[in-house]
């Protein structure tokens, strides 16, 4: 099982980017959290980040043709204003977690639209880092 771990825009930043909202462990942090999980699961992870819709499409639908079997996506920003994201997802098929640090729904009102949520079978938000531990395992039960 390959499970690709998607991070959109600033999400290079953890640890720094506002550490009162996303905690002070590091995007290295994370890969490392993620890889321990996927070694205990028995399954394989991947990750990317970019900061460009663009490159993100790319991924989901290149994740297609790599036989990846789910998807963790965090959009950050993209999260309330991508199409083009919902519609890379929709079309690839692959089953998908959207996850977040914070929980959008208690912050700004514009960060309660969430455009992607309705190509994604969870979502899980504001549990901080460990959310996406909680994908991996979600996943890994929903295609084992």
């Amino acid at each position: 099982m390959n499970i690709l771990v998607l991070n959109g825009p600033n999400m290079n930043m953890l640890g720094i980017r506002q550490p009162e909202i996303y905690g002070r462990a590091t995007y290295e942090d994370l890969v490392a959290m993620l890889t321990d999980e996927a070694n205990t699961l028995g399954v394989e992870v991947s990750f990317f980040q970019s900061n460009h819709e663009g490159a993100l499409v790319d991924a989901i639908q290149q994740a297609y043709f790599d036989g990846v079997d789910g998807i963790i996506i965090n959009p950050a920003a993209y999260t309330h204003t991508s199409v083009a994201l919902l519609d890379a997802v929709k079309a690839v098929g692959i089953p998908t977690v959207e996850v977040h640090v914070s929980d959008p729904d208690s912050r700004e009102e514009f960060r309660h639209v969430s455009y992607i949520r309705a190509a994604c079978v969870a979502t899980i938000r504001g549990h901080g880092l460990p959310g996406y531990v909680e994908a991996l395992r979600l996943l890994a039960e929903k295609l084992g």
